[in-house]
């Protein structure tokens, strides 16, 4: 039986005296065992990669959270030191990335950073430093290196009654993490708000072709989904698209695809 394949988002960072195109491997767990597909990370080469013909062969794809945020130059703002770290290399392949694989009809999971992605790649735009606008929250991680500490569930979204979020997680509202200092400002055309934080922070967008899984979240599922209900539906559902996309695209739409 076929195991299913996902691309899945790196980062470019300098260690060792090495130049790493490399992903956390909570995101690799939540992928492998949260969703039940195998995941294939992707190198960030821009344009020398033939994405057309790579996503023709892959089953889902996932865009994953980063320390670094998406360079202003991609949604036509000014860039900032205080905005920094940037990875312009991954903004060069991940905005491609989420084109391609909603052109082909892929389901698509895009976490924190990767769900800024997703709008900026569409035509959206994103706001910088949100803990300094007025009203806002501080959506930033507490200052610890404790991973648990960062990650640790801190606020309330309410659900989209009827939307696609609301229908995996069965809830109006629930508790979510938060580590991030960009959000959606401009909503891409094409995407639907599926929560919102209390200080109106859009926290999940979906799409709208009703036939190809699109989901957006601006917190991380893929920390908790071994404990958390919500985060566990999350890969859960993820994983059944993807199954579902393969049985299609086989031909077998009937057939159970076997799962890691």
């Amino acid at each position: 039986m076929t195991i299913p394949i996902v691309l899945i988002s790196t980062d470019v960072r300098e260690a060792d005296g090495y130049r790493w195109h490399a992903t956390p491997q909570t995101y690799l767990d939540a992928v492998r065992e949260g969703a039940g597909v195998i995941p294939l990370g992707l190198p960030n080469f821009g344009d020398g990669v033939d994405l057309d013909g790579l996503l023709d062969r892959v089953d889902g794809v996932v865009m994953t959270g980063s320390r670094s945020n998406v360079h202003p130059s991609n949604y036509g703002k000014a860039p900032s030191p205080a905005n920094e770290p940037y990875d312009p290399d991954r903004d060069r392949t991940s905005i491609d990335l989420v084109r391609g694989a909603l052109a082909e009809g892929l389901p698509v999971l895009s976490i924190c950073r990767g769900m800024q992605e997703l709008n900026v790649a569409l035509g959206g735009t994103l706001a910088t430093e949100i803990q300094e606008l007025p009203g806002r929250m501080d959506h930033r991680a507490p200052p610890s290196d404790a991973q648990e500490a960062r990650f640790a569930i801190r606020h309330s979204v309410a659900v989209r009654p009827g939307g696609l979020l609301h229908g995996i997680v069965k809830s109006a509202r629930i508790d979510v993490n938060s580590l991030h200092r960009q959000a959606i400002d401009k909503l891409a055309p094409g995407l639907r708000v599926e929560a919102t934080a209390a200080d109106g922070t859009i926290e999940a967008v979906s799409g709208g072709n009703p036939n190809a899984f699109l989901l957006g979240v601006q917190w991380h599922p893929e920390y908790w989904f071994r404990t958390d209900a919500a985060s566990a539906a999350i890969l859960a559902a993820f994983g059944v698209a993807v199954r579902e996309y393969l049985a299609r695209r086989a031909g077998r739409p009937g057939e159970v695809i076997a799962t890691d």
